[in-house]
């Protein structure tokens, strides 16, 4: 950490004494459901941003102060980020927000770089950059060839020494979970406070009646392992609903037997609706946090998830879900034949995925905050 006098930060309550950091801005996911918190904390704070891809993101961000680098001129990177990947230390670490007295990064790739001067850095750390600190796992699921992978190690190790000292630039670190936190202290060397993401819990409810299938709303790509649950539901023979798009899309449909449904992108309106009718919902991957499964339980159902990472935090075994052991196909299935989700009370759902609604994220965040930087 830092040390230096923290300023008096009287001035945080308006934008102009705040910018907010994001990676970048073109596609949707969890990130970007705290951007939106953030904005709507720090109303007309500048957000700054490697790219910005304007037209493919929502109407409403069109009335943000965006601030991107210069990568946002860089050719094809709104739809294919991922090949820049050695640019973006450059942008960020080159990026002076030094008069600004309070930076909050929102950060799962290198936005925690930027140079701060005298004022406070608050980082919420939706992870360490996943394909820095855990580069074997990722070459792995994306099959990047052997000569690639060594050719490729000296220069993850630079990325490495480059990230760790721009994490020692930041004052305070929010970790999203006790995965995270773990994360943070292991690859860092630093402690932080955990600061749930923020779930709109009041846009699902239970209901009286539901169907007999279960449901996954993700991003179909390798890490979600989604391929784990079609093969436990082809040997089930039992209806499985999967919404959402991705580019493994192709490849999981061809692994899916009849029992199987893709419905593609479902627009958020659809969704309360198709959490509250689910029998269960069902999470075979590894998430740092994971939004879907408390939104699940806000609309009364249960969960169903590989015990390891941010579900630990989410779902309570026994009560409003049950844990498998063993990320295999024949484990969950194991586990779906022994849970009885009619057995649970959806009311018990509701009350604990109210615990990360986002009115308790902005008050905890502002109690950090006025507790921590406020002076």
């Amino acid at each position: 950490m830092r040390a230096h006098a923290h300023p008096s930060l009287h001035q945080t309550s308006s934008a102009n004494g705040v910018a907010l950091v994001h990676d970048w801005l073109n596609q949707m996911g969890g990130a970007e459901d705290v951007l939106e918190a953030l904005t709507s904390m720090w109303a007309g704070a500048p957000i700054y941003t490697s790219m910005y891809w304007r037209t493919g993101m929502p109407v409403a961000y069109q009335g943000w102060d965006v601030r991107p680098t210069w990568m946002d001129g860089l050719p094809g990177i709104y739809r294919h980020h991922q090949p820049y990947l050695p640019f973006y230390p450059l942008a960020f670490g080159g990026l002076d927000l030094s008069g600004h007295d309070l930076v909050v990064s929102n950060k799962s790739g290198f936005c925690h770089g930027v140079r701060t001067g005298a004022g406070i850095h608050v980082c919420y750390c939706l992870a360490p950059t996943r394909y820095v600190w855990d580069f074997d796992s990722y070459a792995a699921r994306e099959t990047l060839p052997r000569a690639l992978k060594v050719m490729l190690r000296p220069f993850i190790s630079a990325l490495r020494r480059w990230d760790y000292r721009a994490a020692q630039r930041v004052d305070h670190f929010i970790a999203i979970s006790r995965e995270i936190q773990d994360r943070i202290r292991r690859y860092y060397d630093r402690d932080s406070t955990i600061i749930h993401p923020p779930v709109e819990t009041r846009r699902f409810c239970p209901i009286d009646d539901h169907e007999d299938y279960y449901l996954i709303v993700s991003r179909l790509v390798p890490y979600k392992r989604i391929d784990l649950a079609i093969r436990a539901f082809n040997e089930l023979r039992r209806p499985l609903v999967i919404a959402g798009d991705g580019r493994d899309r192709e490849s999981l449909e061809a692994l899916a037997g009849p029992t199987i449904t893709f419905l593609g992108y479902v627009p958020d309106r659809d969704l309360p609706q198709l959490f509250a009718r689910c029998r269960a919902y069902i999470l075979p991957g590894v998430e740092d946090f994971c939004i879907a499964p408390v939104q699940a339980q806000a609309a009364g159902r249960p969960v169903i998830a590989y015990g390891a990472g941010g579900t630990l935090d989410t779902v309570i075994e026994g009560e409003t879900g049950k844990f498998f052991h063993q990320q295999t196909a024949d484990a969950l299935a194991a586990c779906v034949l022994a849970f009885d989700a009619d057995a649970v009370d959806p009311d018990a759902c509701r009350a604990n995925a109210e615990r990360f609604d986002v009115a308790v994220f902005r008050e905890r965040l502002s109690r950090f905050i006025q507790e921590r930087v406020g002076g």
